[in-house]
């Protein structure tokens, strides 16, 4: 099974933020435009939480907050899970069943390096399961 450091090295891409003192309509925005499902909310360089579509739902619509006036620190996830660049995928994928999460930010020295979505583990899950499968074929053609 491969680490999140492996992925990274195959994937890395953009991880976008903004402050906890932003409005959640500047979420709303920044994720529409980069067609992103969440941002990380920082202070700084400390990680301070996460804002997800599912906390827009359940935070600002169904309690019938505006987004205009509503600030992230008051409606983001702020107990977070995070996991290092030495985590196995597996493991990824069970701490996201196990807490109903779709996101793990990745830290590194208390630094955000990344961020992982359960899209990024079940697609590099297949992938490897189609190699394995490959592999055993070729074992067994001899």
């Amino acid at each position: 099974m491969s680490t999140v450091e492996q992925f990274l090295d195959l994937n890395s891409r953009k991880v976008w933020s903004l402050r906890p003192e932003n409005r959640v309509i500047d979420s709303l925005f920044l994720m529409a435009e980069k067609n992103i499902s969440c941002i990380l909310i920082m202070n700084e360089e400390q990680l301070s939480g996460i804002f997800s579509e599912r906390d827009y739902a359940r935070k600002v619509v169904i309690q019938g907050k505006n987004s205009n006036e509503t600030l992230l620190k008051e409606v983001m996830t702020d107990k977070l899970i995070t996991i290092s660049p030495k985590t196995e995928l597996d493991e990824c994928m069970q701490l996201m069943t196990d807490h109903r999460i779709r996101h793990l930010p990745i830290v590194d020295n208390n630094k955000v390096i990344g961020l992982i979505s359960i899209g990024d583990v079940v697609k590099e899950m297949i992938v490897q399961q189609k190699n394995q499968i490959e592999e055993l074929q070729k074992y067994i053609a001899g």
